[in-house]
């Protein structure tokens, strides 16, 4: 098992709602998030890919696994970050998101970041 704080990425997301681009008459809810991730370990890591798991308010669930993010695949020295936005289509107007990036060491070690649990919302919807 890798050393945990040697091999340690912090992951932040935050989602908005896309209103222009969505269309609730039609069960179509489009969503951007913006997730920095920061390498908070004691090595270079580089991201190689990700697996989200989406789930809508029917929990219909959509896996997504994918190379890179956004088409990178960049390496974090420790104490640097990255950041990129991307989006989802939703059935519901509410969901959630949750996964994880397969990164690499610089020592060859594989090692797996957790994106934590976030909420897709449209506004007014939740309390």
């Amino acid at each position: 098992m890798p050393d945990t704080r040697k091999y340690r990425i912090e992951v932040s997301p935050v989602a908005h709602f896309i209103p222009d681009q969505s269309s609730p008459d039609e069960g179509r809810y489009l969503f951007a998030y913006t997730i920095t991730i920061r390498n908070v370990g004691d090595t270079p890591a580089q991201l190689l890919s990700r697996h989200w798991i989406i789930t809508d308010a029917n929990e219909a669930v959509q896996e997504v696994r994918g190379l890179g993010v956004v088409g990178k695949q960049p390496l974090l020295k420790p104490g640097e970050s990255f950041q990129y936005t991307s989006g989802s289509q939703l059935n519901t107007p509410v969901g959630t998101m949750r996964g994880s990036y397969q990164m690499v060491a610089e020592d060859g070690t594989h090692f797996e970041a957790e994106i934590p649990e976030f909420t897709l919302a449209m506004p007014r919807v939740l309390h």
